[in-house]
């Protein structure tokens, strides 16, 4: 076994194994797709469980994803979150993902993690998702939306369209549907935009969609 080491100094004594010796994990939640939905939300893959706060997509109480939708719907940004704001409700974020038509997964469907933690930067993609095969299980579905470059380029590998900048879209062809191709900010924190702002991003695209 060859191990590698994180520092140049010759008395470090940090090291880590080389990318090919960590683990492989899969993807584990199955598809959210609601049968009319017209919008599909990819990701690139969920955090590590120890992060997670449901057993659904976005569970980190870090990410404002849910903050979002809460302040564009309902003008509150905890309106998905339980009262003692521990978790969010999933029950009640599938029955309004269901009734509103948006669907969710992600663009790889396995990857080894090569830092602790939720960054695309550290994730290395052995498996993406097939997106024309989730395509054809919603056949009312009108525009993709991504919020991240790794799942943009993984998108743009297996579909023709073009690149569309932050706050835009851009439309492509699918069998006989004309779509969009939509880029949003991230809802991690760590994207340097206020909340508000990012949900007017949000709100414009659901607008232009019809699900406000």
């Amino acid at each position: 076994m060859k191990w590698v080491c994180r520092n140049t100094h010759p008395l470090c004594l940090e090291y880590i194994m080389p990318s090919q010796l960590l683990p492989i994990e899969s993807h584990p939640l199955e598809p959210f797709l609601p049968t009319n939905a017209r919008l599909l939300m990819l990701g690139s893959f969920p955090p590590q469980k120890k992060r997670w706060s449901m057993d659904f997509f976005y569970p980190n109480l870090q990410n404002d994803m849910w903050r979002i939708f809460g302040l564009i719907y309902f003008n509150d940004k905890d309106h998905f979150l339980f009262p003692h704001k521990k978790a969010f409700n999933k029950d009640y974020l599938v029955e309004f993902l269901t009734r509103k038509g948006i669907a969710l997964y992600d663009t790889a469907t396995s990857v080894r993690r090569l830092q602790d933690n939720a960054s695309d930067k550290f994730l290395e993609v052995i498996e993406p998702t097939d997106i024309r095969l989730l395509l054809k299980q919603l056949p009312e579905c009108r525009a993709i939306v991504t919020t991240g470059q790794k799942a943009t380029d993984i998108i743009r590998s297996q579909i023709e369209v073009n690149e569309p900048k932050v706050g835009e879209s851009c439309p492509f062809e699918f069998e006989d549907r004309e779509l969009r191709l939509y880029r949003m900010p991230s809802s991690s924190r760590a994207y340097p935009l206020a909340l508000e702002k990012k949900s007017s991003f949000y709100r414009l695209m659901l607008s232009e969609l019809g699900l406000l």
